[in-house]
């Protein structure tokens, strides 16, 4: 934090980050991170824990993120909990908000401090508002298009933040995906982390996945490994055609940012033909939210979204309630889906639809994230559900 003096002697902070929304509100604080300017959509995520795993999810790809816990930067960073498949910088979350100034780190496997690892992959911070009231304010006007921006000299020119704020035309109708997505395929064996002897790597798999990166993290490609998977991740415009030619004994549809419907116009004729071949597919964020669209649902911008890591979901089919991972700003309109879609998961907080699947198909999907980086592990049965359909379905093909 710098320090100004006026001549009588006072000392007072140097303001040099400020928050600027689309309708003119000016918030100021102080920068961390890196320096410039940068445009997204403000959210706040709930998470206690994982902030450097959501600031690498691809799926904050133009999005500044408001953290409600306080205490972030305890744990400082590493090389191992990145969750983008690039470990250069990558167009994840554009900023992050604080309440207070970064926490110094504090733990064995902390290899450098937030703040530097901010700067180097350009990600604009900023600490010293209340947190509190701007989680009150997107509770109740919605998620605004801002502004963030850091100038260690203070100076701003305030007019110019403000009109590049409402000039933001915001995710509605934005195909992301083509920042944040694979652009050549490759193959993926690294298994699940474990004490004392950190990633494994698949020896015999099982099955073999083919994952189409809508902006796919790490963690789901380990959880896919862990269960007996080769994985084989394709980018997200290849064809249902040369996806199909991989002999797959399963398809992911993986998570990303952005509009499905944007996304979907490439995305879900694909979708289609996956579903038509009888293939085994497991989806999940984005993916779940095009799987709808392909299905004949609909899907619609939600007013704050769910982001954090303590959501409660009920599985229908189970009347089990697990707690979850969640990050999305649009979901499947549940009142849009044709008969022969069952809706298999729900939203205990407002009801919306996190889950669906095919009466008559090995397909299903749901909207959070079951790899838990970060959050809780009660969604890891759904690798295990993909495991057995593929399995009863390669049965049926013996």
């Amino acid at each position: 934090m710098t320090i100004k003096q006026d001549t009588n002697g006072w000392t007072e902070p140097l303001v040099t980050a400020v928050l600027v929304l689309a309708d003119g509100t000016v918030l100021e604080g102080y920068g961390l991170g890196a320096t410039g300017t940068a445009v997204g959509e403000v959210c706040f995520n709930t998470a206690m824990t994982g902030y450097q795993e959501i600031l690498t999810d691809p799926s904050y790809a133009a999005q500044i993120v408001t953290f409600t816990f306080p205490h972030i930067g305890n744990v400082g960073t590493n090389e191992e909990d990145i969750e983008s498949i690039s470990l250069a910088a990558t167009p994840g979350a554009r900023g992050i908000i604080l309440r207070d100034e970064i926490t110094d780190p504090s733990n064995h496997r902390s290899a450098l401090h937030l703040d530097q690892w901010l700067k180097r992959r350009q990600i604009i911070g900023l600490s010293g508002i209340d947190t509190r009231a701007l989680t009150a304010l997107i509770r109740e006007k919605g998620m605004p298009n801002a502004v963030i921006a850091h100038a260690p000299d203070g100076k701003f020119d305030i007019a110019a933040l403000k009109k590049e704020a409402a000039a933001w035309p915001g995710l509605v109708g934005m195909d992301l995906v083509p920042m944040v997505g694979a652009t050549q395929r490759f193959s993926w064996d690294e298994t699940p982390w474990e004490p004392e002897t950190g990633y494994g790597k698949l020896k015999d798999p099982e099955f073999h996945v083919v994952a189409i990166d809508y902006g796919i993290k790490r963690n789901i490609l380990r959880l896919l490994a862990g269960a007996g998977c080769k994985v084989t991740v394709v980018p997200a415009k290849t064809s249902a055609e040369d996806i199909l030619a991989l002999k797959p004994d399963g398809i992911f549809l993986s998570n990303g940012p952005g509009d499905p419907a944007a996304t979907g116009e490439y995305a879900v004729p694909v979708i289609r033909e996956v579903i038509n071949s009888g293939t085994p597919t497991f989806g999940i964020c984005l993916g779940h939210q095009m799987l709808g669209l392909a299905l004949g649902g609909k899907t619609m911008k939600m007013h704050q979204g769910h982001h954090g890591a303590n959501h409660p979901v009920k599985d229908n089919t189970t009347g089990k309630v697990e707690i979850t991972s969640m990050n999305h700003g649009f979901a499947v309109d549940s009142a849009s889906l044709p008969k022969n879609v069952t809706e298999t998961h729900v939203s205990l907080f407002d009801g919306s639809n996190c889950g669906i699947a095919l009466a008559d198909k090995p397909v299903f999907s749901v909207q959070y994230h079951p790899e838990a980086s970060p959050g809780p592990r009660d969604s890891h049965y759904l690798f295990t559900r993909f495991t057995d359909l593929m399995r009863k379905n390669k049965g049926k093909a013996a």
